[in-house]
């Protein structure tokens, strides 16, 4: 007993785990659908709903505006008020440190007679 029919049509079980598609895949669907070819064949050969294609739609218009409104060069990187904070106060602990021994050197140097370190 050969099956015929080599197409699978998706088994329509409402128990059946939804099923997630990879980016890559949304974006062969999408131009699948502008192939001009009937969208009910591939929403079928695929096991979407309508709504489906039409989200996919928009997430393509969405990145799509996304990607071509960001200004070129490198990527701002955005750190949170409280990354910033904590970073400045580190900042502000080093430079004081920084400052403390360049007083210590001064020290030294003076103890030294004058500081050169020829000697």
């Amino acid at each position: 007993m050969s099956s015929s029919n080599s197409s699978e049509a998706p088994n329509p079980n409402p128990e059946k785990k939804r099923r997630y598609l990879s980016a890559e895949k949304k974006f062969q669907i999408y131009l699948e659908a502008l192939d001009g070819k009937p969208v009910g064949e591939l929403l079928r050969r695929e096991g979407l709903f309508s709504t489906d294609l039409a989200r996919i739609r928009q997430q393509v218009k969405e990145g799509a505006l996304q990607r071509l409104s960001a200004k070129p060069g490198r990527p701002q990187s955005h750190v949170s008020g409280e990354v910033h904070e904590s970073l400045k106060l580190e900042l502000q602990n080093k430079e004081r440190a920084l400052a403390d021994l360049a007083v210590e050197l001064a020290i030294l140097r003076k103890k030294t007679n004058g500081g050169s370190w020829d000697r």
